[in-house]
């Protein structure tokens, strides 16, 4: 299996995490959150960082959660990461006036915020489809952890599609992410997502 991997081995891009940016999971990552996993990193410091993944969805609603939602359009949860699962975040695109407390990511990309003043807005009869993005748990990393994963080559760094992460989902989102960085990663791409069944 060792020199199977080396065939998919790229080094990475010397792309740097940073706040906004997003993680492309290597191919045979088989860890049940992150395989084939795509994370928006909503902080980064020298203390750590934090991010969503954006491409798993569950089987589960919001509205199965609050009865005051109930017949309000569905809307899926994601599973954000193994840290806090029983906990609801969320991304959007509404802004700190919309949402207070909101705190900006990076352009028109925003974390969490006001729950009430966004179940208003629903209430209200705004369509949040394609604005607003929930997830369960979320994704973190020690001072330095996050560092040696991607020197490691577990990750490779990119900029974020902002207009295209909100709508972010399965394997395919992953593939289209890979995509963006070019030809060096179509190896990549066509790695069997079981390789002992290849």
């Amino acid at each position: 299996m060792g020199s199977e991997r080396n065939i998919f081995k790229i080094t990475h891009n010397n792309l740097f995490p940073s706040q906004g940016s997003i993680l492309i999971s290597e191919p045979s990552l088989q860890d049940l959150y992150f395989q084939r996993s795509v994370v928006l990193l909503v902080d980064h410091n020298a203390k750590g960082s934090m991010g969503f993944v954006l491409n798993k969805k569950t089987d589960l609603f919001v509205n199965d959660f609050f009865p005051e939602l109930e017949k309000s359009p569905l809307m899926p949860i994601y599973l954000g990461g193994p840290v806090s699962p029983n906990r609801l975040f969320f991304i959007h695109s509404l802004g700190d006036t919309i949402i207070p407390n909101a705190k900006p990511v990076e352009h028109s990309l925003f974390f969490d915020g006001s729950f009430d003043a966004l179940k208003k807005y629903i209430l209200s009869g705004h369509s949040i489809e394609g604005k607003v993005k929930f997830f369960l748990g979320y994704s973190g990393w020690d001072g330095g952890q996050l560092s040696h994963e991607i020197d490691g080559e577990s990750w490779v760094v990119s900029t974020n599609n902002s207009e295209s992460i909100l709508c972010a989902e399965g394997d395919s989102y992953w593939k289209t992410s890979l995509a963006r960085l070019g030809q060096r990663y179509r190896t990549w791409i066509n790695f069997p997502k079981d390789p002992l069944m290849n």
